[in-house]
């Protein structure tokens, strides 16, 4: 979930910031120059009882062979693979889900489908065992986990990994798709 700061200057002492000011016209060069620039500002308002994506399941940058093999992102974001697969680079991490309900709350979360396909310019690879970073973490499915909201202010997140199966001689390129978590607040 994302936070809002707020900064705010401290005062300075009339010594120290006449000094400030000294320095600063005694180094300033003779013609100022300006120059501006736009950064973008963001916030997410939660209603009670919502929960909405962080971050999608990124399975990073492999390297197929030709015999099959696997991928799997850990909830914690650990990666790891079998058979006849390289991984490359640091890249990949879980899915992040976010949201807010109340304390002590139990919630019931389930899988659109136990395994989804994602596609690309070669044959569709598979993903399966979804995993959720809870304590302890689960195994989610079709059929719903329960789990208890356990922040005071009822504010949560939670990862989830999975396994890719990757075939003998994928074919390069980028491949994707999408899968559905369906949260129940009870």
């Amino acid at each position: 979930m994302r936070t809002s700061h707020i900064f705010r200057p401290l005062p300075m002492s009339r010594s120290l910031s006449a000094l400030a000011m000294l320095i600063a016209s005694a180094a300033a060069p003779p013609a100022l120059a300006q120059s501006t620039t736009q950064a973008e500002a963001e916030a997410i308002v939660l209603r009670p009882l919502s929960f909405f994506k962080v971050n999608d399941l990124d399975f990073g940058d492999i390297i197929p062979s030709n015999s099959a093999g696997t991928v799997t992102i850990e909830p914690d974001g650990s990666r790891s693979r079998t058979g006849g697969v390289t991984l490359v680079g640091d890249g990949g991490a879980p899915a992040r889900f976010a949201g807010l309900g109340s304390f002590n709350r139990q919630v019931d979360i389930s899988l659109g489908s136990n395994a989804i396909w994602i596609t690309g310019p070669g044959t569709r690879m598979r993903v399966r065992t979804f995993e959720i970073g809870s304590t302890p973490t689960a195994i989610l499915s079709t059929r719903p986990t329960r789990f208890r909201i356990t922040s005071p202010l009822g504010n949560y997140n939670f990862p989830v990994g999975a396994t890719l199966e990757v075939g003998a001689n994928q074919a390069p390129g980028e491949y994707s798709g999408t899968f559905t978590i369906t949260l129940n607040y009870l």
